[in-house]
């Protein structure tokens, strides 16, 4: 499925389709160039799920916890966000206990999946972000 995102004004939008296929899947790896707004749809994404928190890259930090309000998600849910942008070896994720994230039963939103591809659940949606030329965005899944 695609979603296209014709500009900044639209991507609540867009993050609301992208919320009415979530379904039963759990973890989504985002892929995308540097600057294709990968971050900006998932904090889209979490605001549609009804995060009150500030929503950052983690990108440092490599893992951020939402708490989401939303109806579509059980009470007392949790949302994860991940970077893996400045992961050096696979052994750092191996540390970090990514297991208990990955297969918990939460949202698990992660960025530049790419660096940990052996390690995503089989069952993980791909999402591809693509930067069109005039501008917009496709999201891809």
């Amino acid at each position: 499925m695609d979603i296209k995102i014709l500009n900044i004004d639209s991507i609540n939008e867009a993050a609301r389709e992208f919320v009415s296929h979530i379904g039963e899947h759990r973890v989504f790896a985002f892929y995308g160039k540097m600057g294709a707004g990968k971050t900006t749809f998932i904090k889209a994404i979490c605001e549609e799920l009804g995060v009150e928190d500030v929503i950052t890259s983690p990108t440092f930090a490599i893992v951020n916890e939402y708490t989401p309000s939303s109806a579509l998600l059980p009470p007392s849910s949790k949302i994860f966000h991940f970077d893996f942008y400045r992961i050096k070896k696979l052994e750092e994720v191996y540390d970090m206990g990514y297991e208990d994230y990955f297969y918990s039963g939460a949202l698990c939103f992660i960025e530049w999946p790419e660096l940990i591809e052996e390690l995503l659940p089989e069952d993980a949606v791909r999402v591809t972000i693509a930067e069109e030329a005039d501008g917009t965005r496709t999201v891809s899944f």
